[in-house]
């Protein structure tokens, strides 16, 4: 499905904490880009706060500085200037604070949710949705001007929240529905009857939440989500020039200004609201904001009275979304836990992972970039993420995994977990990078106040556990309020002897007779508290180590979807792997199961993932992906794949794809050579139709004798594309065609004869007495490029190889081949009334009359079912089961009396006057087709599905019913094959709709036939009328059309003998 319009952000800013952290949040952005998921003219910014604690507000107001000062330099002004603001959409996007189960904080905590629409597939974090909710569901409809989000909440927002922007000034913030019993910890808006926001709330008394209660009982929550209008951001943006507020940019701070703390919400907003008086507001204080010395109440007074100068008269309204949520994420395990989790899911939720034995999942628990390798049982309400383990372990219920690998796993073995957190972390010392770990308990608060616990337990039991003591977590000097989770020394960084791993926290939970050495061991490490190890966490080895593994458990996905022929899409991965940087480690992947596979389809939709690979790696630069693939350099690999030999040609691709790798031109065209490999393995797939050809000896015709074939022309009213290979043997296809005569001819036909001189003379044109083209064969040479579609003749070569007159692999000349067997040489004449690429079936019908009369030129004779599959030689065309050897089965469907000719009546054909590129849309169904597009794949099996259907309305003989199925059938056409109707034919049947039940283009579609069902009959004289009253149609013209029920017929020259 298309994604609506979005907001076309002209910046996305992203603050950070961390100085070292910019370089890789930047990175993360513009990959978000690569992905589409920004457009493509988003200018992106990651920045770092000027000071660790400038809150939401100092942030909000430093990256609106930067924004100005990118833009105004981009408009080649030398000064910033607020008037870049009048045309531009900007995001600004707050990391917040550090997060105690995500390295890489809340922003980019994966979710267990996947994307199927998403054109590359990625794991799904919290910033992915947050960006989805701005761009397409509270963005749209704004007018210029500032969004600010921060990314500490998860949001869900209905697809058209309902929020007007009419007449809008000021500044607006967004609200989501919650229970007074959480607005108790949180805060809460007071409005009017008109939206306008009278105050906020943090931590409200009963009186106040019940105050901003709605008729439901629910209260308007703050989000995180807040707009300012281009006037009000103006009043923001210049306040950066005056003490204090300069000191919560980076300009200020680079000039010396002490740094300010400052809340969004409640410094920044605050002042905008209706019922606060500016002695309130100026004594007020953020929560944010901690009770500090006089002084810093000073500083930030001073700062307030700024603000209010410059926004109190800019007013405030409330969008409320009623049938949203919003919930902050906490520092509780237990929260994150259930917010990542299902419960009462029937079972687990596993996303990007690959798990060998999903039966020990628990229900309600969830998997997220895993490689589970063995038994590892996951009990209800736990997680699992960036971990690959080698079982036997048991992780029991209320448990967070993340950061281990395959090293760590033995530390698990034996153990069953339940209620920690365990987590791997990437650390920097130094300069030195070190894998550290850390354990605590699910009911661990990572508060300040009160006593706290470790491991859910109490300080003083756990002292008495494990033989750890107070001095071994804190210095002496440390006051008790400050003796807490937070500071505690209790994660092992280095050991001196050996490296570090789980089993260094692990012993903790279960300390035995040996935790004397362990103890000793944890009392040996140099250690650090959770506090001082923030600063010192590795978040660009951290998101490179999670890659990693999620394109290990790719490449995992990759080989199971094509060994166990699933129809789901690579292509989504495909572009990961090109975006991240490692197509090479795929394409290894594809050329493992291409030559492992015993499936000559496995290994074909193998080759032309590894197209696509090539293709997407050029990315877009290089030329048209539909081309030649006939250079020399390939022979050699094709030459092994035409002999059978297909591990010895997956290799030889491979090892020339090499040499093919340097540059867009080159990738296109290797992509090429790779999709015509794979047509040799279809091709091959196609000749199991032999199974079923036979013929039967009859008299020789005398030499000289022309043996003449004529067949009528074919409509398709249903199945067209089902029937083309792969898909009419890994689908099934099923086609409805009817046999026609145009303007009472049958317009396609063939004839042949045996000639003494021992050699073969070809010819075709457009009638029987008009040869247009004329070749000679006198060796097996003339006869090598009879596979070649464009080659002249190519088509009557094929025909004498395919009847087994001649072969192309022997090693006697060309007429010995004809005297050993024949005694003679052979003439070929085939014709065509009908326009090349007409749709009609004209190539198709044109190799079974040429077949037909080489065959009984030869003394031999094959009956319908026979020919068929011999045609399947020639064409790669038929119906099938989805099965191989490839089968073709006709019913001739019975019709009621008198609906012939109602059909001859009622049925027209238009001859467009353009040429149908049929090559080019062939190769793209069939690139979309092994791509496993999901709309291609939907829109195959519904072909096939729709056949019925009208077979069934021909039994009825309802001309309306076959209206409907055209009409149907014509838009499933051009679902499979974009672009394949022309302005001036979608004109044509604009103004032809009134006249008909139905049309459609015959055959791919793009040019040649269109055919019509008129609602009333003989309407030729009509159509020609309305047609010639329209502008911009070119050379059309209208022609009759008869149903032909006598198919094939064959018959010699001079005899009267008739087949």
């Amino acid at each position: 499905m298309e994604q609506p319009k979005g907001v076309d952000w002209t910046v996305i800013i992203l603050t950070c904490q961390y100085k070292d952290s910019v370089e890789v949040f930047q990175r993360e952005l513009e990959m978000r880009q690569k992905r589409e998921q920004i457009p493509a003219g988003t200018l992106l910014v990651a920045v770092e706060d000027p000071e660790t604690r400038v809150g939401s507000g100092g942030a909000t107001l430093n990256a609106l500085l930067v924004a100005a000062e990118h833009l105004s330099a981009q408009a080649g002004f030398t000064v910033i200037t607020s008037d870049v603001l009048h045309s531009a959409w900007i995001l600004i996007l707050h990391m917040g604070r550090d997060f105690p189960f995500d390295d890489c904080g809340r922003a980019f905590t994966c979710l267990p949710v996947e994307n199927p629409q998403a054109p590359v597939e990625a794991m799904v974090c919290n910033l992915d949705c947050l960006l989805d909710i701005m761009s397409y569901r509270l963005g749209p409809g704004s007018p210029p001007g500032v969004w600010v989000c921060s990314t500490d909440m998860l949001l869900t927002v209905p697809p058209d929240p309902g929020i007007s922007w009419d007449g809008f000034q000021g500044a607006r913030v967004i609200a989501f529905p919650g229970s007074t019993a959480y607005a108790r910890h949180h805060g809460v808006y007071l409005t009017d009857s008109q939206g306008f926001v009278l105050d906020i709330y943090y931590q409200g008394t009963e009186a106040e939440i019940q105050q901003c209660a709605r008729p439901d009982g629910r209260v308007p929550l703050v989000s995180g989500v807040a707009f300012f209008s281009v006037e009000t951001a103006e009043h923001l943006l210049a306040t950066h020039v005056n003490p204090p507020l300069d000191a919560c940019t980076y300009m200020g701070l680079d000039s010396g200004a002490r740094p300010v703390q400052l809340s969004l919400f409640f410094d920044i907003l605050l002042c905008m609201a209706r019922n606060v008086s500016r002695e309130d507001y100026l004594l007020g204080r953020p929560p944010e904001v901690g009770q500090g010395d006089a002084d810093v109440a000073g500083y930030l007074q001073g700062a307030r009275a700024q603000l209010w100068r410059e926004l109190h008269d800019q007013p405030l309204t409330m969008a409320y979304v009623p049938d949203g949520s919003y919930s902050y994420m906490t520092s509780s395990a237990s929260e994150f836990l259930h917010s990542l989790t299902f419960p009462g899911a029937p079972g687990a939720q596993v996303v990007h992972s690959r798990v060998e034995e999903p039966q020990l999942l628990g229900a309600g628990s969830s998997v997220v970039s895993c490689l589970l390798q063995g038994p590892v049982r996951l009990d209800s309400g736990s997680v699992l993420q960036h971990c690959h383990l080698q079982g036997p372990i048991h992780i029991g219920a209320g448990c967070f995994v993340s950061g281990l690998d395959m090293a760590q796993s033995k530390a698990l073995h034996g153990l069953e977990l339940h209620d920690v957190i365990l987590q791997g972390h990437h650390v920097r010392l130094h300069g030195t990078p070190i894998h550290a770990f850390t354990l605590v308990g699910r009911l661990d608060s990572w508060e300040r106040q009160g006593t706290g616990t470790y491991l859910n337990m109490s300080w003083s039991e756990f002292f008495q556990k494990t033989g750890i003591r107070n001095w071994d977590l804190w210095d002496p000097d440390t006051p008790p309020t400050e003796r807490c989770l937070l500071s505690a020394r209790l994660f092992p960084m280095l050991h001196p002897s050996r490296a570090l791993g789980p089993q260094d926290m692990l012993w903790m939970l279960d300390p035995q007779e040996e935790a004397g050495e362990a103890l000793w061991a944890w009392r040996a490490s140099w250690r650090l508290s959770w506090e001082q190890l923030q600063p010192c966490l590795d978040r660009a080895a951290t998101l490179a180590s999670r890659r990693d593994l999620f394109f290990r458990q790719a490449l995992h996905k990759a080989r199971h979807v094509l060994e166990a022929q699933q129809d789901l899409s690579l292509r989504p991965l495909i572009w990961a792997a090109v975006h991240e940087g490692c197509p090479r480690t795929l394409l290894a992947t594809l050329d493992q199961v291409a030559a492992g596979t015993g499936d000559p389809g496995v290994a074909a939709r193998a080759l032309a993932c590894v197209a696509d690979v090539l293709g997407c790696w050029a990315e877009g630069r290089g030329g048209l992906r539909s081309g030649p693939a006939a250079n020399p350099e390939w022979l050699r690999p094709f030459s092994y794949l035409e002999c059978g030999d297909l591990a010895r040609g997956v290799e030889a691709l491979a090892q020339e794809r090499d040499k093919w790798l340097s540059r867009p031109a080159l990738l296109v065209r290797a992509a090429r050579h790779y999709e015509g490999a794979g047509q040799i393995l279809v091709r091959q797939a196609v000749m199991s139709a032999q199974h079923f050809v036979s013929t039967e000896p009859v008299e020789l015709p005398a030499p000289g004798q022309w043996v003449v074939a004529e067949c009528p022309a074919r409509v398709d009213f249903s199945g067209g594309w089902s029937d083309t290979p792969p898909l009419a043997y890994e689908l099934g296809g099923a086609v409805v065609g009817l046999a026609v005569r145009v303007d009472g001819r049958r317009p396609i036909g063939a004839r042949a004869r045996r000639v003494w001189e021992p050699g073969l003379w070809l010819a075709a044109g457009p009638r029987q007495d008009e040869m247009a083209m004329k070749i000679v064969c006198q060796s097996v040479d003339d006869l090598q490029d009879y596979c070649q579609p464009h080659a002249p003749g190519a088509l009557l070569k094929a025909a004498f190889i395919c009847a087994g007159i001649v072969s192309v692999h022997s090693k006697l000349p060309l007429s010995e081949q004809l005297l050993r067997t024949f005694g003679c040489g052979f003439e070929l004449h085939t014709w065509s009334e009908l326009p090349h690429g007409s749709g009609l079936g004209t190539s198709s019908i044109l190799a079974g009359t040429a077949l037909a009369a080489l065959q009984r030129a030869a003394g031999r004779m094959m009956d319908t079912e026979a020919l068929i599959h011999a045609v399947l030689h020639l064409e790669q065309v038929g119906r099938s089961r989805a099965q191989l050897p490839l089968k073709v089965e006709v019913e001739e469907i019975t019709v009621p009396e008198g609906f012939v000719q109602t059909l001859n009546d009622h049925l027209l054909l238009v001859y467009t006057g353009k040429t149908r590129l049929a090559r080019n849309l062939l190769q793209d169904v069939l690139r979309s087709w092994y791509a496993r597009l999901p709309a291609v794949v939907q829109n195959a099996r519904s072909l096939v599905q729709h056949t019925e259907a009208c077979a069934e309305a021909f039994r009825q003989g309802s001309l309306p019913l076959l209206g409907q199925c055209l009409t149907v059938y014509w838009k499933q056409k051009k679902l499979m094959a974009p672009g394949c109707e022309p302005l001036a034919v979608r004109r044509m049947m604009d103004v032809l709709a009134p006249q008909v039940h139905g049309q459609s283009l015959a055959g791919a579609g793009g040019g040649g036939f269109l055919y019509l069902l008129t609602k009333k009959p003989r309407q030729k004289e009509a159509v020609e009328a309305v047609l010639a009253k329209t502008e911009g149609l070119g050379n059309y013209s209208v022609h009759l059309v008869e149903v032909d029920t006598q198919g094939l017929s064959l018959h010699l020259l001079g005899s009267g003998t008739s087949t």
